[in-house]
């Protein structure tokens, strides 16, 4: 068998960290951008569960064979990083599939995403001292957590979370979407952030059904669509223009206890609006916000932030030694980034 960890539910990927993903595959659905005069403000925690195309090369060992010690996922010019997309013609679909399809043994012949470029690399798996061969590889097939939905579009049924990205946790690059689905949550404990220690809101998922799917994972937003549901009946809101955020006060709406979306008391210190991701530098004002979770913490990624009535923005990061203060990135960036509806 293939050295890999068994990945279909892993632990929360929506940190507070302040990088950004170094590989955007499908940055944005369409150049032209999810066109609307208003949306819902939600402001809701969900869950996420993502499912890569194809699985990831996260980390390269060492196979233990009867002759000694081999490397044959290093030796076939697999790199940290790498998307393996293809094995003998077969897709890749799981980190189970994948190891089956090299118990055949023999060469195979792997084709590889490598930050946007396509490489055919030639393998050799070797047989393990348990009798399976095995790549030499530590892989990712999926990831899961909780995150926030920033707005819905009634008239079209899709809607934009994170404002940011769905990212590996060892490679830091942008998970390749397969498919994916969102469930509905409920936050039922705080982890309260401070300086150096980005606390987490902790949440309950409702398994037994999918409230949507996904179509898109960027750099600026993870996009699906669904049905109109409890979260989604909040009135809509106009949509601020390019150029019509400024600094100053506003709010964001947010789920940080049980089933309730509150708004909370920010301000707007800085608006960068030349950059595609990180262009609002915030500051949490609500002293009761500050007292539950003690400013922005993982999971509030997501939480939609108004200004004069009008949807500007999503909370995306919080800066690790100070939860009072983070990052947003402006609507117009997501929208942009949501394309006009999956494909």
């Amino acid at each position: 068998m293939i050295w890999m960890r068994k990945q279909r539910v892993l632990a929360f990927f929506l940190s507070g960290l302040l990088c950004m993903p170094v590989l955007a595959r499908s940055d944005s659905a369409s150049a032209a951008g999810l066109e609307a005069d208003s949306l819902v403000p939600v402001g809701h925690t969900i869950g996420i569960k993502l499912f890569a195309e194809g699985v990831i090369v996260i980390g390269l060992a060492e196979v233990e064979t009867s002759s000694g010690v081999s490397t044959p996922g290093a030796d076939c010019g697999l790199k940290i990083g790498d998307v393996i997309e293809t094995a003998n013609g077969e897709s890749v679909e799981s980190s189970e599939q994948f190891a089956q399809l090299l118990q055949c043994g023999g060469n195979v012949a792997l084709e590889v995403s490598r930050e946007g470029r396509e490489l055919r690399l030639d393998a050799e798996p070797v047989r393990g001292d348990d009798g399976t061969y095995r790549l030499g590889a530590w892989i990712r097939d999926s990831m899961a957590g909780i995150g926030t939905i920033t707005f819905y579009d009634p008239k079209t049924g899709v809607f934009g979370a994170l404002g940011h990205g769905i990212t590996d946790t060892d490679t830091g690059m942008l998970m390749p979407l397969g498919d994916g689905s969102v469930m509905d949550s409920s936050v039922k404990a705080v982890k309260p952030g401070g300086a150096g220690e980005p606390g987490e809101l902790r949440g309950n998922f409702d398994l037994s059904h999918d409230v949507g799917e996904l179509y898109a994972n960027t750099a600026r937003g993870v996009f699906g669509v669904m049905e109109e549901n409890t979260f989604t009946e909040a009135n809509a809101v106009a949509v601020a223009e390019p150029g019509e955020v400024t600094t100053g006060p506003a709010v964001i709406r947010a789920n940080v206890r049980g089933d309730g979306v509150e708004e909370f008391g920010i301000e707007i210190v800085r608006v960068l609006a030349d950059s595609e991701a990180q262009n609002l530098l915030l500051r949490v004002t609500d002293e009761k916000l500050i007292e539950l979770t003690g400013g922005i913490v993982q999971g509030m990624s997501g939480s939609p932030i108004l200004q004069n009535g009008k949807l500007v923005g999503a909370v995306t990061h919080v800066m690790v030694n100070d939860p009072q203060k983070g990052y947003g990135i402006l609507i117009e960036n997501m929208l942009e980034a949501a394309g006009d509806g999956p494909a």
